[in-house]
């Protein structure tokens, strides 16, 4: 996916191998870059360089109240706080333009970090739960688009969770770009039941009751409503028992299809899921192949086969 139709991220501009980091050198990360890189295009941001403090500069660090801390040089404690509050308020209102599905930030950034960030109390003291000034300014402003960090993306659950809610950020976006109608988001909706449900059965259920009474809201307040639904449940991370449950809920479509044998073979495979010994992508391949033994064409049109591309590995963890 290349140009307008890519899924575009925010990404701290260090993480792309730019040399914009107070030493002049860079973050690079190669999963990024290398291979989420192929699907998606990245938007550059670097809070520091762009708000004029300039390559190389003097290291900072947050002090203060964690809620709202101040932003200091660490040698000559010059305060670059309201320089960089100023600027994030204007670039976040640009990157609104972008039509972001999503941003990667650079982690324990005191601009960038999006979570247990150092903040010096005054008493000299350490807490790790600070945000960084340009991170919490663009989380305000897009509470609901996914975020991540380039530290917790090395967890495959949370890369997996991640990647899943971008793309189905851009399916929703393209399918509000698409003129939609009440009976498209009865379609989009019926696409991605099971995947809502491997996230959240509780916003699974909210959302059903939102579309089966879509003729009590506006068009405007009804899509509004079901797109903050749809990424708060992806923000939920499946787990196993969520899974297993999925699996069998689309294992039972196949009761009056499947031979003695094959349902077998499949109930001792979603076993040793459960019990952790196969990852993710052994029930999943094998439900695709009687999907398509059997022309099961509503298990077919599920996104929970087929989240992201099966390129990116991602659900090859156990």
């Amino acid at each position: 996916m290349t140009g307008s139709g890519a899924i575009r991220l925010g990404i701290s501009s260090c993480l792309l191998g730019n040399p914009v980091r107070y030493d002049g050198g860079h973050q690079h990360d190669r999963y990024l870059t290398d291979t989420l890189g192929q699907y998606v295009a990245f938007v550059p941001v670097c809070p520091e360089a762009e708000c004029g403090l300039g390559v190389p500069r003097e290291t900072m660090r947050l002090v203060g109240d964690p809620e709202h801390p101040r932003l200091l040089t660490t040698r000559s404690g010059q305060d670059h706080t309201e320089r960089m509050l100023a600027w994030a308020g204007r670039r976040v209102e640009e990157l609104s333009q972008q039509e972001l599905h999503g941003f990667i930030f650079k982690s324990r950034s005191p601009s960038s970090g999006m979570e247990r960030v150092k903040v010096y109390t005054e008493g000299g003291g350490v807490k790790k739960s600070g945000v960084g000034l340009f991170a919490r300014a663009f989380m305000a402003r897009f509470p609901l688009l996914p975020v991540e960090d380039e530290g917790r993306l090395h967890d495959p659950e949370l890369r997996d969770n991640f990647i899943t809610r971008i793309f189905a950020c851009k399916r929703w976006r393209d399918f509000l770009a698409s003129s939609p109608t009440p009976g498209g988001l009865v379609a989009f909706h019926t696409a991605h039941k099971l995947l809502i449900m491997a996230h959240s059965e509780t916003l699974y259920r909210a959302m059903g009751r939102l579309v089966a009474h879509a003729k009590e809201y506006s068009s405007a307040e009804l899509l509004s409503t079901y797109g903050d639904l749809l990424m708060e449940a992806l923000r939920f991370k499946t787990t196993v028992k969520k899974n297993v449950n999925v699996l069998m809920h689309m294992l039972g479509y196949f009761k009056h299809l499947l031979s003695t044998d094959e349902k077998q073979e499949m109930l001792e495979v979603i076993a040793e899921y459960k019990s952790e010994y196969l990852p993710l992508i052994v029930p999943v391949t094998m439900l695709n192949h009687y999907v398509r033994k059997y022309n099961e064409d509503y298990l077919g049109g599920q996104f929970y086969l087929h989240p992201h591309p099966v390129e990116l590995k991602l659900r090859n963890h156990a």
